[in-house]
């Protein structure tokens, strides 16, 4: 395994986010002020939030407002969905497997004041939601490194670095098409530190096809990593391949992800 897709390098940057001056109760971003717990991803710490909400279009104030129902899938403090209220979304649910997350996006979608439009689930992926709920656009900004099939987690915030065995991403590719409105969109945010053949397998195997709609790359440690915000459709046709990108965002240089 090269070094860049190294599990072991994630768990490290897991363990660095915990040390007391990455903990300091709140942060900035985006010029606004957020609320950090304990055991919650550090969007500061990683710079993938940021990535997320540039490849969402949701950094982008002079685009048209944000309309419909909004699922983000592993909210950690919740800046991604309490931003999709602020740019329109009339619904917004936001889960995670991690308990104190839940609570920190309930806390910044009371900062923000969008309380009456974002609700927060203690949910595994979609395990916790009803069964007949859709939604107009799905986001998952995964944590693509891939770690061992028998790797077990020794704190609730590796999970949001590493996925063992892809167990997750299979999951999320198999069941967010059909969590979809008739128009609605299943989003990932991927990386080039991740598997990327791993999940083409997991696509196919699930009958869907996976098409990147925006690409945006930093430089990380000296190395240059490709994220993709990927759309997963349902559909048996040939998957279209990460070459095909509808929008390339230029190299900068930027935090390291996960």
């Amino acid at each position: 395994m090269s070094e860049i897709k190294s599990y072991l390098r994630s768990l490290e940057r897991s363990r660095d986010s915990m040390r007391a001056e990455h903990r300091r109760g709140e942060f900035s971003l985006r010029g606004r002020e957020w609320d950090l717990l304990d055991t919650v991803f550090a969007p500061v710490h990683a710079g993938t939030t940021e990535i997320v909400l540039d490849l969402l279009g949701l950094s982008d104030s002079g685009r048209r407002p944000w309309r419909g129902s909004f699922l983000e899938v592993g909210c950690g403090t919740g800046v991604v969905a309490v931003t999709a209220a602020l740019a329109g979304c009339e619904r917004v649910l936001a889960c995670d497997i991690n308990a104190e997350a839940v609570t920190n996006t309930v806390l910044n979608a009371r900062r923000h004041g969008v309380a009456d439009r974002v609700l927060a689930v203690h949910s595994d992926l979609f395990e916790a939601l009803p069964a007949g709920q859709r939604f107009d656009t799905i986001v998952w900004s995964s944590p693509y490194v891939r770690a061992p099939e028998d790797y077990r987690f020794v704190t609730p915030l590796e999970r949001a670095y590493v996925d063992p065995g892809y167990e997750a991403h299979r999951r999320y590719v198999d069941e967010a098409p059909r969590r979809l409105t008739d128009d609605g969109r299943a989003l990932l945010h991927f990386s080039s530190r991740g598997d990327a053949d791993g999940l083409h397998r997991i696509a196919e195997e699930a009958g869907r096809q996976l098409r990147v709609l925006a690409r945006h790359v930093v430089v990380d440690r000296g190395d240059a990593v490709e994220h993709f915000l990927v759309e997963i459709r349902s559909g048996e046709s040939r998957p279209e391949r990460y070459g095909s990108a509808v929008h390339r965002a230029g190299l900068v240089a930027g935090p390291p992800g996960r």
